[in-house]
């Protein structure tokens, strides 16, 4: 089987007793969803095709603005006015020709999540709004598959793993509702640098769930402050009351 394997790319994996070639060999059958091609899911999907993922689906409608730029790195100026999606894709398959893209320009909704996602093992929802959030944790929950889900503003983020196990918490035991004082990065900014931190903490989540290396963010929420360099994490159990998840597991 370690054959398969291509030993010189992923060398530096290989040596870790937490991945090596029977990790290696998972990252290379599963199949990541990825929701939004944006700040969170950009360097998400730059780090989870470099680590030798299989299969990644990009879904996004947007296209590539000159707004994005400062936190998007996926994305060069010259591409401005293309699709998120099929632009990021192409720049994961020169990265890792070994892993299969597949772009889907589509919004995502309560309609068309379970489709979307329906063929993946593990999904990432990087996007910027609560709807979109609620839609894909419902999915998820829907057709059993752990969620990942990051979060930033201004100098602050946060990333967990839900629906790891059938006791554990969702994204909505997490928020409910929508809070009513949300805000959206486009009208209190964000700090480019830390979609890349975020980004990055959400594929180690994702490589550390594949390959059941060490202990994840199930049950506990991340939180970063980037301003103070101060880290803590909280413990979230599943909350019997929860609108999504109450009554299962």
């Amino acid at each position: 089987m370690t054959s398969e394997i291509d030993i010189d790319r992923f060398a530096r994996h290989l040596v870790l007793k937490e991945i090596g070639g029977p990790g290696q060999q998972a990252l290379a059958r599963t199949h990541v969803a990825i929701i939004g091609a944006g700040g969170l899911g950009a360097p998400a999907s730059l780090y989870l095709a470099a680590a030798g993922i299989g299969t990644i689906s990009l879904i996004d409608a947007d296209t590539v603005s000159v707004d994005n730029l400062q936190r998007q790195i996926i994305y060069r100026t010259g591409q401005i006015g293309t699709a998120k999606a099929k632009t990021a894709a192409r720049a994961l398959r020169a990265l890792n020709p070994g892993t299969r893209v597949k772009p889907v320009v589509k919004a995502i909704d309560g309609e068309n999540a379970k489709r979307l996602i329906g063929k993946a093992d593990l999904v990432l929802d990087g996007c910027d709004n609560y709807e979109t959030r609620y839609a894909v944790n419902a999915a998820c929950l829907a057709t059993g598959k752990p969620l990942i889900s990051g979060a930033v503003g201004r100098w602050d983020g946060q990333v967990s793993i839900f629906n790891a196990r059938p006791e554990a918490p969702c994204y909505r035991c997490w928020v409910p509702q929508t809070p009513p004082d949300a805000e959206t990065c486009e009208r209190v900014g964000v700090v480019g640098a830390l979609t890349g931190v975020i980004g990055s903490m959400m594929a180690l989540e994702a490589i550390k769930h594949i390959c059941a290396a060490g202990q994840t963010l199930d049950g506990r929420i991340h939180l970063f402050d980037g301003l103070s360099m101060e880290s803590r994490t909280v413990t979230l159990d599943k909350d019997p009351a929860c609108p999504a998840c109450s009554g299962q597991g």
